[in-house]
């Protein structure tokens, strides 16, 4: 589904709930009931939203990541637009495109678990400052195979706005992409049932045994998260494309100039958040419909992505965003790595 941007803003109620001004300012999308604090026991999304930015008029869910930036010889900053993914290019300031994962194994697709009221979670680190598939191996090697702390987090330098599943990195690419950058972050699709949240926003959930993309493959759950849950994840297209000019680039080699909003100018501790937010039980209805075939949700009422658009959040901190900037917002600058 596509998601339109909610608002842009320097509010986190997972990392610092009742917070205002965070560290480093998000894009959200989602419903609009997004706000400073969210607390697992009286701020259910589908109850408290009026309006949501996905398709999906029973998903008032909402979905967060950090916001990319460029920064010049002169060490100035420039946020970078995004743009709608393939077949979703109207939707407001680009947002997201996210999906929703069964796990198949043949003949059927496994039972699935719909996320409760309150739940929440949160993939990627972002204070790590290495790749976590080291085993020697380039990513399109037969002999790469990820870590246990890979989180399948990748950037796909894109040929042109169709791209997929080539030119993938672990961390921003060393060279300017003719048709920007894509990002894609899946989320765990295993839980302990028991937990809605826990320290971190992570413990409660897993990957599938044999990596992150268990949907593909059909892997079994781990013992201690033995429950299957639907695998979400995101897709972000960042348009690089005003920035390919080498002569923009860094003088020194192998250096690229861009940069998550709250520092990070490897890539490496991109991270995404999500708090459930779906309308009564419509969520497992769809899972349980097993006659349900092809790449959408089906049997789930929908809205347009204009009317989508119309659904907008209220930034609460206000500062400037775009334009030249010194520093971007909350005063990050490049970490010194």
């Amino acid at each position: 589904m596509s998601c339109s941007q909610l608002v842009r803003d320097r509010i986190d109620p997972l990392v610092n709930p009742g917070l205002l001004g965070t560290s480093h300012i998000h894009q959200i999308v989602g419903g609009n009931a997004f706000n400073t604090t969210m607390p697992l026991s009286s701020s259910d999304p589908a109850t408290l939203s009026t309006c949501t930015t996905c398709t999906f008029t029973d998903d008032f869910s909402n979905y967060w990541t950090a916001i990319l930036y460029f920064r010049a010889r002169n060490g100035t900053y420039k946020r970078v637009k995004q743009l709608g993914s393939l077949f979703h290019e109207s939707a407001r300031e680009g947002g997201m495109t996210i999906y929703y994962f069964p796990q198949f194994i043949n003949p059927k697709p496994l039972a699935i678990k719909a996320f409760a009221p309150g739940f929440r979670m949160r993939v990627g680190h972002p204070d790590r400052n290495h790749p976590v598939n080291e085993t020697g191996h380039p990513r399109t090697s037969p002999d790469w195979k990820p870590t246990a702390l890979y989180d399948g987090i990748t950037y796909t330098c894109l040929m042109d706005e169709g791209t997929r599943f080539t030119n993938l990195t672990d961390g921003f690419p060393n060279h300017p992409c003719p048709a920007g950058i894509l990002t894609t972050l899946p989320f765990p699709s295993c839980w302990d049932g028991k937990k809605l949240d826990s320290p971190g926003h992570q413990s409660h959930v897993a990957f599938a045994k044999g990596g992150t993309v268990g949907y593909t493959r059909g892997n079994p759950c781990p013992a201690e998260h033995p429950v299957m849950i639907p695998q979400i994840m995101l897709e972000i297209r960042w348009d690089t494309t005003e920035f390919n000019d080498p002569d923009l680039w860094p003088e020194e080699a192998g250096k690229q100039p861009f940069l998550w909003s709250f520092g990070d100018s490897l890539g490496y501790g991109h991270h995404g958040d999500y708090i459930f937010g779906w309308r009564g039980d419509s969520l497992q209805q769809t899972f349980d419909s097993l006659e349900c075939g092809g790449d959408q949700i089906c049997g789930l009422p929908t809205q347009t992505i204009a009317k989508a658009n119309e659904c907008m959040g209220e930034r609460r901190v206000v500062e400037e965003v775009d334009g030249w900037l010194e520093e971007m917002p909350g005063g990050v600058v490049a970490r010194p790595w």
